[in-house]
């Protein structure tokens, strides 16, 4: 049994490449480009939560890390982006 991409499913997406991030993961990731510490953002630029799911696949990955709990939300993880995110985005890890 395939994937629904490879079975050429409408609508299915191809999974992204291995190493690789998808593009909503490289979106979440590029997000802590600029911050202090490589913060990632809870929210996108519109004001709508990241997908957790987006967040689990880029910690799974190693691209993010979880940074600190957060007590008034638990369900809501405040990571940030690691060397490997950073190589993942074609750029350089921070020293």
């Amino acid at each position: 049994m395939g994937t629904a991409a490879a079975e050429g499913k409408p609508g299915a997406k191809a999974p992204a490449a291995p190493g690789r991030p998808s593009p909503s993961q490289r979106r979440y990731l590029e997000q802590g480009l600029g911050q202090p510490g490589g913060k990632l953002p809870l929210f996108d630029s519109d004001g709508q939560e990241f997908p957790h799911r987006t967040i689990r696949a880029c910690l799974e990955k190693g691209w993010a890390e979880p940074w600190f709990d957060n007590p008034t939300k638990p369900d809501w993880v405040v990571a940030r982006l690691t060397a490997a995110g950073r190589r993942a985005l074609g750029g350089k890890a921070e020293r």
